[in-house]
């Protein structure tokens, strides 16, 4: 086992995007660009980002102001999780989709594999658990193992209104005021919520609870950098200020006039031509453990940013690349053969490590078996990276898209720059794309006719649509 090298420098941790293999020199030319065609269409990705630009100036693009605007908030973060990490045990995030993943993202990429499992992996700092569903066995199998006294819930809901989450709350305070008393069940939940609106800040004003606030321009996907990720990271140790650091690093880079220094406007116009191009699939595929729930993060702002019904002159345009998560090297024995000899339908965007943590050698063994005495003397952060390299190469003779997301080592700058570089990009391919990339119709839908049928107020319509729906012929049940 090795040390790891030490980078020196916030340009040494530069994240860069490798897009070697998307032209038809390497590819073919049916599948891959010419260089000249993304110097054509580079004039709409500028386009786009003088609109994202003055977008921001108009106060519309909150997630670009965070990495400056929370001095403050970032202060009360950290005091609130030192004080509170001497009296609790478990931090529970209650929350579902950009209230959930962004914190396991953080969670899986900083801190230790077994952080849950060991008091040494957690260096003093509680345990966390991200309550994101509401499967009654999963939510009862938690709960159950949980000391209710040592238990701190972090509720997290603009509305205060959310389904999924709001019945998790409700659950938890039953078990909190039985257990220490209705009069401390404030000191068991933080509320993250709007600021001004909503049912969860009245709520939290009732019971007394710790309040952080959800910037009103910030969407639950771009809000990973805002206390909805941030206050789970400051529980578990995660360097936050880095964080912000590495996102403000980022900003200073997508804002770039030339279009050839701009990775973010470029990959942001690759995804969009690789569309137009039949590649109505985004692959997202890290060769790191710590990355993979980026890919799962990732899912979602693409998916609910980009899948749209219609356009910005509500024409029906039903676009939006699928996104899809994998993992190097386990997914080579699982989505690569599809990768390779399925449908041409895809761009896999890898995420590669240069200077993992841990070397970790190969020990020497069985060196007169050939096909395996040859894996001694190497180490394990050569082999997965090789394992990357060959599967890149094999993906190029098979004339398919990818590209690589070289990232120079994993911690909070790095994280905070992915976090920001993928944002940026996903509003680039909005603009590109003439929809509203920070709107979720389709979703909200779902969330209306759930409210109907468990007979909210104001949905009843719903509720009857649902009940016409519901008779089905019991022939086709099979």
């Amino acid at each position: 086992m090795s040390a790891k090298k030490k980078l020196k420098n916030k340009d040494d941790l530069r994240i860069r995007l490798d897009i070697n293999n998307i032209f038809e020199e390497v590819i073919g030319g049916e599948e891959g660009f010419t260089r000249q065609e993304l110097e054509a269409a580079k004039d709409k990705a500028l386009k786009a980002r003088d609109n994202i630009l003055k977008a921001e100036a108009e106060g519309k693009m909150g997630f670009m102001e965070l990495p400056y605007k929370q001095k403050e908030v970032i202060k009360d973060l950290k005091e609130t999780a030192e004080k509170l990490k001497e009296k609790f045990d478990n931090l529970v995030v209650l929350g579902i989709g950009g209230s959930a993943l962004g914190n396991i993202a953080v969670q899986t990429a900083i801190n230790d594999p077994y952080y849950n499992s060991f008091e040494e992996a957690r260096n003093g700092y509680p345990r966390l658990f991200v309550s994101d569903n509401v499967d009654p066995e999963g939510i009862r199998a938690m709960l159950d193992k949980l000391d209710p006294e040592k238990t701190v819930f972090n509720v997290i809901s603009k509305s205060g209104s959310t389904a999924e989450t709001m019945s998790q709350f409700l659950l938890a305070r039953k078990i909190i005021a039985e257990e220490v008393g209705e009069d401390k069940v404030g000191e068991h939940f933080i509320a993250t919520t709007s600021s001004d609106s909503g049912y969860l800040i009245e709520i939290a004003e009732r019971e007394g609870m710790k309040k952080f606030y959800i910037p009103d321009n910030v969407g639950g996907r771009f809000s990973v950098l805002t206390p909805v990720g941030l206050l789970s990271a400051a529980f578990t140790g995660v360097d936050i200020e880095a964080l912000l650091d590495g996102a403000a690093y980022m900003d200073k880079i997508s804002r770039e006039a030339d279009f050839w220094e701009n990775p973010a406007l470029i990959n942001g116009l690759i995804h969009y031509l690789a569309f137009k191009k039949g590649k109505v699939m985004s692959v997202m595929m890290p060769y790191s453990d710590r990355l993979r729930d980026v890919a799962d993060w990732y899912r979602q702002l693409w998916a609910e940013s980009l899948g749209k019904e219609v356009n910005r002159q509500g024409e029906k345009v039903n676009v939006g690349p699928t996104p899809i998560k994998a993992l190097g090297a386990t997914d080579q024995h699982s989505q690569a053969q599809l990768y390779m000899e399925g449908p041409y339908d895809k761009i896999i965007t890898f995420l590669e490590v240069e200077n993992f943590a841990e070397e970790l050698e190969i020990p020497s063994a069985y060196e007169d078996l050939d096909g395996l005495g040859y894996l001694g003397g190497h180490s394990f952060a050569e082999l997965i990276n090789t394992e990357k390299k060959a599967t890149e190469l094999a993906l190029n003779k098979r004339k398919r898209m990818n590209q690589t997301v070289k990232v120079p080592e994993v911690n909070e700058f790095t994280l905070g720059q992915l976090f920001y570089f993928f944002e940026f990009q996903t509003a680039v391919a909005g603009e590109l794309f003439d929809i509203n990339a920070f709107n979720q119709p389709g979703v909200e839908l779902g969330k209306n006719y759930t409210y109907g049928i468990f007979g909210r107020d104001g949905y009843h319509d719903k509720k009857e649509e649902f009940e016409k729906s519901a008779k089905h012929d019991d022939d086709l049940i099979l």
